[in-house]
């Protein structure tokens, strides 16, 4: 296991600097496009097993130290009950989104 990443987190000596990810930058990656031709974008959010697979491509690819784990910042939110849909070119929608403090309470 590469730990640069971790050891450099607790402030410990390591033999070079080591480079983490962000996933979203990966989102061209030939892989990525494979796996992601096959199913939704909240689909993919959705299913650990994908989610794994393509926050390692770059990893594998590259070599890099580390990544964030793949999913949507806005998962949460369906999580807490808003309906979440995802549209190719104009990015996600909430069709009923919170405007009152009536609907946080319900």
């Amino acid at each position: 296991m590469n730990d640069t990443f971790l050891k450099a987190c607790r402030g410990e000596k390591t033999e070079y600097t080591p480079v983490w990810f962000m996933r979203q930058a990966g989102r061209y990656l030939p892989e990525y496009q494979a796996v992601r031709s096959k199913l939704t974008f909240l689909e993919l959010c959705k299913r650990p097993e994908l989610c794994t697979e393509v926050t390692l491509q770059p990893i594998d690819i590259f070599g890099f130290d580390a990544a964030i784990l793949f999913s949507d910042i806005l998962i949460a939110m369906e999580a807490m009950g808003l309906e979440l849909e995802f549209h190719e070119g104009r990015g996600p929608v909430f069709p009923n989104p919170v405007r009152s403090q009536a609907a946080v309470d319900v």
